[in-house]
């Protein structure tokens, strides 16, 4: 038997050039794009998360949606039972890879005013969440 000693990397001195993929929370529930606002909201209460991770039939991330976002859209006057999650990503299908870095994210979160965005793989399989902290 070998005796394999690990070692911590060291912290990135610039906050601004860590990876992504250092800080992202992990990607939380992901769901279906043919889900049903109503159904995502109770999922959210269930998972108690602000937000949901939104896949197609083959895995890859589409986009994420925010209980605020689906809380507004269930109460405006234009709601059906029939909107899924898909009807309502629009801007939303913006992600980031796991090696960008803490500036450039930021910067295209802010300009998009994203409070929140996807990471996700070079299959585009969400890997986790990366979220501005005001």
């Amino acid at each position: 038997m070998t005796l394999v000693q690990m070692q911590s990397r060291p912290a990135s001195a610039d906050p601004a050039h860590t990876p992504v993929a250092e800080v992202m929370d992990a990607a939380g529930p992901q769901v279906c794009d043919d889900m049903s606002v109503e159904v995502a909201l109770s999922v959210m209460a269930a998972a108690r998360t602000g937000r949901l991770v939104v896949c197609d039939l083959d895995g890859r991330c589409t986009g994420l949606v925010t209980h605020a976002e689906l809380t507004a859209l269930r109460d405006s006057s234009s709601y059906t039972d029939r909107v899924r999650l898909r009807d309502i990503l629009g801007d939303h299908q913006s992600f980031t890879s796991p090696v960008t870095t803490m500036a450039e994210a930021e910067h295209a979160m802010r300009i998009r005013r994203l409070g929140a965005l996807p990471v996700v793989d070079e299959q585009d399989s969400a890997l986790g969440v990366l979220a501005l902290s005001c």
